[in-house]
């Protein structure tokens, strides 16, 4: 079974591919970053009057991305919970770690059910969020 996922709930991808895409019990999401549904705004930058981007809250932008996912976890058939494998994109790794830590620790506060994790430092994303994230999750087949 191959199946694509695109989620109502979340944000529209910013390219051509689905929001996840199921193999057998195995659930891919796309990257996945932190833009409300609907709006696109991105929660926490703050543009300057030449709409030059001044500042981010990575912690506004964790919360957002950790609803985004679960958005499309749920319509590919997975939970929070499901959650197999997470890798991190952080384009402040210096800035932002400890902070993006701290909300992780608040959505996953014991590591004995939390999910695996790699954490990267990145130059950019497409567009100009903080961070994104990429997830294995197992998903009820059907």
């Amino acid at each position: 079974m191959n199946d694509s996922i695109q989620a109502t709930t979340a944000p529209a991808p910013v390219g051509i591919y689905p929001h996840a895409r199921r193999v057998g019990e195995l659930l891919f999401l796309s990257g996945i970053g932190p833009r409300s549904p609907g709006s696109n705004e991105i929660p926490g930058n703050v543009h300057g009057a030449d709409g030059a981007l001044v500042s981010h809250d990575i912690q506004a932008q964790c919360r957002q991305v950790f609803a985004n996912v679960r958005a499309v976890l749920e319509a590919g058939g997975a939970r929070w919970e499901d959650l197999v494998d997470v890798t991190v994109f952080l384009t402040d790794m210096a800035r932002d770690f400890k902070a993006y830590n701290a909300v992780w620790a608040e959505y996953f506060p014991d590591p004995a059910t939390a999910p695996c994790r790699t954490t990267l430092g990145i130059t950019a994303l497409p567009t100009p969020i903080a961070i994104e994230l990429k997830c294995v999750a197992r998903a009820a087949c059907g």
